[in-house]
């Protein structure tokens, strides 16, 4: 004989299982119904690019230890991206001249290809024996103004002192 818990347990999962069916036919209804619902708001991919200059200023509040340090970032993008970046950056040396680390996070407000708003970068760089990689993406989210939803990589180039950025990306269509 089955007690009196295992049956109120099996009538439970029962039940439950039929409100998840009903909730999945509404949904499919729904759906079949008004097709626009099933479709995400659309992303256009795009690029931007253009040089930029940076400002790296070593903070007050420095670590006991030599090989690391907090620094100020201040940018100003230019070409596609018409913008100031703000952000902080930790930075770690070794004894090994040539490697170290650094973590950042920055905000760039201004106008991207003419849409205004605001987002935050997120860096993580390391180089070993002179070779660097460096990984900069959009925090999830942060965009604002006409920049709500952005997503994308950043990259950064280096190159006869100067420095440049090359940007894909996605944005929300325009309304």
């Amino acid at each position: 004989m089955h007690s009196v818990n295992t049956i109120a347990k099996s009538v439970m999962r029962r039940a439950l299982l039929s409100a998840a069916c009903v909730s999945l036919l509404f949904v499919a209804v729904s759906f079949a119904q008004n097709p626009a619902l099933a479709q995400k708001e659309a992303l256009v991919t795009n690029h931007a690019s253009g040089p930029f200059e940076v400002k790296v200023t070593p903070q007050d509040d420095k670590s006991e230890d030599p090989l690391l340090s907090r620094m100020a970032l201040d940018k100003q993008y230019h070409g596609d991206l018409e913008a100031t970046g703000k952000g902080q950056m930790l930075t770690a040396g070794t004894a090994v001249k040539g490697s170290g680390a650094y973590v950042a996070i920055e905000k760039v407000s201004g106008t991207l290809k003419g849409r205004s708003g605001s987002f935050v970068l997120q860096h993580a760089g390391s180089m070993t024996g002179g070779n660097f990689q460096l990984t900069v993406t959009v925090v999830p989210d942060s965009g604002t103004g006409q920049l709500a939803g952005i997503a994308g990589k950043m990259n950064i180039i280096i190159a006869g002192g100067k420095h440049s950025y090359e940007f894909e990306y996605t944005l929300p269509e325009a309304k």
